[in-house]
């Protein structure tokens, strides 16, 4: 099944037990658009139930200017780790708020500038 990510198809193309890669429309031989899921299950003890965690990966080869070369690859990548036993809406607020934030004005100044105080 495909993702729609921004108006933009991305089709499963690789399969392991706990990730799946998936190709972009601007995906070439030589031009790479691809995203990435990954997950590991808790590992709960005697004492805590363990955490879950998931990760996405975008890598785009993106044109550059004023720069040595002509080509690059963008990276973006977003790590989570939630408690076993987290309500959903205080994920969802934790996923809502982050979401938000990445649209920003902050957030293009920490990924363009890497200004980290505000």
């Amino acid at each position: 099944m495909s993702l729609t990510v921004n108006a933009k198809a991305y089709t499963p193309d690789s399969f392991g037990v706990n990730v799946v890669g998936y190709i972009g429309p601007g995906k070439t031989g030589s031009v790479k658009d691809d995203l990435v899921l990954r997950r590991v299950e808790p590992k709960p003890t005697a004492v805590f139930s363990g955490v879950s965690r998931s990760a996405v990966k975008l890598t785009r080869t993106l044109t550059l200017t004023g720069a040595l070369t002509p080509k690059g690859e963008g990276i973006l990548e977003l790590s989570v780790s939630m408690p076993v036993g987290a309500a959903t809406v205080d994920v969802e607020a934790m996923l809502d708020d982050i979401a938000a934030w990445a649209a920003t004005a902050d957030a293009s100044a920490l990924v363009q500038a890497r200004k980290i105080s505000f």
